[in-house]
């Protein structure tokens, strides 16, 4: 066996913690595999994912008020701000100040567009004298991640829901349409590093190992004084409207960004995050 065939092991600072099985990260970062094909099937959940946040609104009202602070939203590849609407509303209507990416459907990052996201964090600071929250689905949290690395001080925290930011892009079953749309293809190794690293803000991701989209190693980091994990039981298409995520993305909202905390279930909440953040 030569060397690059073998299976490096973790350094004993990335070892797995709390919440994390050692062999579920015991993983190479471009050995993960796209979720197969029953996974698949089960993203047909995602209409009974909203009927249950329509369900559970009542309950979700009663969260603590937003401060006011504006919030930046991107939407999944091959999506636009329609798919993000339920989950921007949920935020207004809890008194936070939601923003639309405003960029049509997200064909992955062309020419100009993560140059006018930069520019919408930057006049978003500027308009409201606050940090921006920058949540993303999908490919969207890409982009998030990406901004906070770039603004960090423009930056209050960033979520990303189902977002393949490590393992290869091909873990997942979307990269055939992520070339074809954008016209980019996935070899860009010291890219792909790039975007493995963890932004130097709050930083947390939301994903589902029943995620028919998105291999869910792939949308889980080392877990640091700044970042967490938190699973919920969704799938990737429902992730933006689905009651447990939507908890997750209040209550992570709602941290003072100075006394960050990680998301800690109390009570009968435990049943629906048993792994609490990790």
């Amino acid at each position: 066996m030569t060397a690059a065939q073998r299976k490096p092991r973790l350094p004993k600072h990335a070892q797995p913690q709390r919440g994390l099985p050692a062999d579920d990260l015991s993983s190479t970062h471009d050995d993960l595999r796209a979720p197969n094909a029953f996974l698949m099937m089960l993203e047909g959940r995602a209409p009974w994912e909203f009927a249950a946040l329509l369900a559970s609104y009542p309950w979700l009202r009663k969260l603590p008020p937003g401060d006011g602070h504006p919030v930046l939203v991107f939407p999944g590849l091959g999506a636009n701000d329609i798919t993000t609407l339920a989950l921007r509303r949920f935020l207004d209507e809890l008194g936070y100040v939601t923003h639309p990416w405003g960029q049509g459907f997200n064909f992955g990052p062309r020419h100009g567009v993560l140059e006018q996201c930069s520019a919408d964090v930057k006049r978003l600071f500027r308009h409201h004298a606050k940090p921006v929250s920058l949540i993303g689905w999908s490919l969207g949290g890409i982009y998030a991640r990406e901004l906070a690395k770039e603004l960090p001080d423009h930056t209050r925290c960033v979520i990303t829901l189902g977002t393949p930011f490590t393992g290869h892009p091909r873990a997942t079953n979307a990269w055939r349409f992520f070339e074809l749309v954008s016209g980019q293809q996935v070899k860009d190794h010291a890219l792909l590093e790039e975007i493995r690293r963890t932004p130097p803000v709050p930083t947390t991701s939301i994903y589902s190992r029943t995620d028919g989209v998105v291999a869910w190693r792939c949308s889980v980091m080392e877990p640091g004084p700044l970042s967490e994990n938190i699973e919920v039981h969704a799938s990737h298409l429902g992730l933006g409207m689905n009651p447990l995520a939507l908890y997750v993305v209040a209550d992570r909202l709602a941290q003072h960004p100075g006394d960050w905390q990680r998301f800690e279930p109390h009570g009968a909440r435990r049943w629906f995050y048993p792994q609490g953040s990790h």
